[in-house]
């Protein structure tokens, strides 16, 4: 057998997911826009940044921008659950496309103020609010629960390589062309997905009927999760985490300029060599994808990346703050995709908009509480403290969440949970 034969099988027994067709469309896709979409979001933060010369307005954006998916991601919920994935991605995607053209548009005038951005992102948030929970359940639509992880563990590595490379980008692009550019790029991006998903023909769809009150339905998810003990346990510390941990964008602009004294192009590196950390966890996970989610590394990782976080209070290096940074990506990208993995295989599809509608709020719901937070205390104590407030918080309140889960919820699951 050639050695290319035996790389090929070796590929495809440890990415399985890619041998679905409709899957393959999708991550296609999702490998062009997500690259646009950090690209936009390296050169937004930059931007914001550069006309406010504030964290706390920094921080600002973030609760525009995640306010709508804290008040209406359950509502959410309901409507991905009552209606067709596929018709609802191609207009959320559509939608977004436009918001990325009017903004490069705006730049491009020299008529781009902070309140532009503050709308834009605001109206993206709304529409994110229906978009994440949509792409997360319509995963198993296209593969299937038997290789759920290893299509959780894909998408995303592409979304950590994407991570690694726009940053990258956009610091090029900021430093050459200027910002108006990285907006249009991501405006382009977004046609790749849009055709992926059009050629999608999902072979597990599943729709509720819509007959049902919108508040009764929200009710039933809640109670669902709360039911089942393995998703509660994942919900919950994913709340912690989400909530105060995954801050980090809010930080680096900063701690880039102030502590490290670096312009666009060190900005971007940190978060590029902060996406080669995630990516190699997105890679770790999906090729034991076979061995379902670890409980060990879910709780471990959420711990690990507190302390990376602490100890950047203490670095002004810029070779150690990398270093420190790449294992805040790697345990992070570990923790959220166990928690998606694990919420995914033990969900009902007929919950399962409900339930990622849950998992969106504790993901990305609760970013304006903890960009506030984040902001606050980042621009009063600076951006070492930045990263220990954060780091410092989340492990408080984890310890409290992780002793609730081992006395009253691990025992009870270990048979199912592995």
């Amino acid at each position: 057998m050639s050695s290319l034969s035996v790389i090929k099988r070796n590929f495809v027994d440890n990415f399985p997911a890619l041998k679905e067709k409709n899957f393959r469309y999708f991550w296609t896709g999702q490998c062009v826009s997500l690259l646009g979409t950090w690209v936009q979001r390296t050169a937004q933060q930059w931007l914001v940044y550069s006309l406010t010369k504030s964290p706390l307005l920094l921080g600002l954006l973030g609760v525009v921008q995640f306010t709508p998916m804290l008040l209406f991601s359950l509502f959410a919920g309901v409507f991905i659950d009552r209606f067709n994935k596929k018709r609802v991605l191609i207009v959320t995607q559509s939608i977004m496309m436009l918001l990325a053209f009017i903004l490069s548009f705006l730049i491009w005038r020299g008529t781009i103020q902070y309140w532009h951005v503050l709308v834009v992102a605001g109206i993206m948030g709304c529409v994110n609010t229906v978009d994440m929970p949509t792409r997360q359940s319509f995963i198993p639509e296209l593969v299937g629960k038997k290789n759920i992880v290893n299509a959780i563990g894909l998408n995303s590595s592409v979304f950590n390589v994407a991570r690694i490379v726009g940053p990258a980008i956009a610091g090029y692009v900021m430093v050459r062309f200027g910002t108006a550019l990285c907006f249009f790029f991501n405006g382009i991006s977004f046609i790749a997905v849009i055709v992926g998903i059009v050629l999608i023909k999902p072979t597990h769809a599943c729709m509720r009927n819509q007959s049902g009150k919108i508040f009764s339905d929200v009710k039933e998810g809640l109670k669902y999760v709360k039911s089942n003990k393995i998703i509660l346990a994942a919900v919950l510390s994913m709340f912690v985490v989400g909530t105060f941990s995954m801050n980090s964008d809010v930080i680096i602009p900063v701690f880039a300029t102030i502590v490290l004294h670096k312009g666009a192009e060190g900005y971007s590196i940190l978060l590029s060599i902060m996406g080669v950390g995630s990516l190699i966890a997105a890679l770790t996970i999906a090729t034991r994808s076979r061995k379902g989610p670890s409980k060990k590394l879910l709780y471990g990782s959420s711990i690990l990346v507190c302390l990376f976080q602490i100890v950047l209070l203490f670095t002004h290096s810029y070779l150690i703050s990398s270093m420190l940074l790449a294992a805040v990506g790697f345990f992070t990208v570990a923790f959220a995709t166990s928690v998606n993995s694990t919420i995914q295989l033990n969900t009902s599809d007929d919950y399962r908009g409900r339930v990622m509608s849950v998992y969106s709020l504790a993901t990305n719901g609760t970013t304006p509480i903890g960009n506030l937070f984040t902001g606050a205390i980042t621009e009063k104590f600076g951006p070492n403290f930045g990263f220990f407030g954060c780091g410092f918080v989340t492990l408080i309140f984890m310890i409290p969440v992780l002793w609730l889960l081992k006395v009253n919820i691990l025992p009870k699951v270990k048979h199912r949970y592995k």
